[in-house]
């Protein structure tokens, strides 16, 4: 799946990764072998019981509820997952990144029957496939999506970063900065950048004019990034 790219309200710019069809797939299936083995383990303790014909009506909606609710009560409390979703560390998040509202999830929950109900799931392949970000018809009524929180290391996860040949800086003032300083930022501002967490982005932002004594023209997000480069521009000469 592709990435994209959201703007949020302190005009920072986040990369978010779509989570996979594959690792969506395995969430729900690992989801499914939860709710079987619930099922199972449910109809054993029921057997045991010694519960009249008249109460099987109601002790069945009580074992039934969880099994309803699930995706609804998982994602809602649980910041987006489910045990599927979390093992798979992928995410329900809306279009600028932040956790979805309530009735977001409502949405998504009931739409279930249309995207993974009907035809399978079919539906929702098709439809995540289509959309370049991530959603089925159920993310598109709700305006989330389902991000990948996998994380992969390169290059850029250290203190060194690649730079054009041709690559000019613009703040000079790095030069006062050292490498353990370089470092704070870079894991820092990859960090929030990764999570979401534009805030921190935007002190980072702030701090660090402040203490170049500067007054970037970039937004925080590009500002932090031209910083970086500047520094291994003027310590890799």
């Amino acid at each position: 799946m592709d990435n994209f790219q959201i703007e949020t309200a302190q005009n920072i710019g986040i990369q978010q990764k779509v989570a996979g069809i594959g690792d969506r797939v395995l969430a729900f299936l690992i989801d499914t072998l939860i709710l079987i083995v619930y099922a199972i383990i449910s109809s054993i303790s029921l057997d045991s019981l010694d519960v009249g014909k008249g109460q099987m009506y109601m002790v069945y909606v009580v074992i039934g509820l969880p099994i309803f609710l699930y995706y609804l009560l998982w994602e809602t409390f649980y910041n987006g997952q489910t045990p599927g979703k979390f093992i798979m560390k992928i995410r329900v998040v809306q279009l600028d990144g932040s956790s979805p509202r309530f009735s977001q999830y409502v949405i998504r929950w009931l739409l279930r029957l249309i995207d993974i109900s009907i035809g399978s799931g079919s539906i929702a392949v098709v439809t995540i496939l289509l959309t370049g970000k991530g959603q089925r018809i159920g993310d598109l009524a709700a305006k989330t999506t389902v991000i990948n929180e996998k994380k992969n290391i390169t290059i850029s996860d250290t203190l060194m970063t690649d730079i054009p040949v041709d690559y000019k800086p613009k703040y000079p003032q790095v030069t006062i900065l050292k490498d353990k300083d370089i470092q704070n930022i870079k894991v820092m501002y990859r960090k929030a950048k990764y999570n979401g967490n534009h805030n921190v982005i935007l002190s980072l932002s702030k701090k660090i004019s402040e203490l170049l004594e500067i007054t970037p023209e970039e937004r925080p997000f590009e500002f932090v990034e031209i910083i970086i480069k500047d520094y291994n521009y003027f310590t890799q000469q």
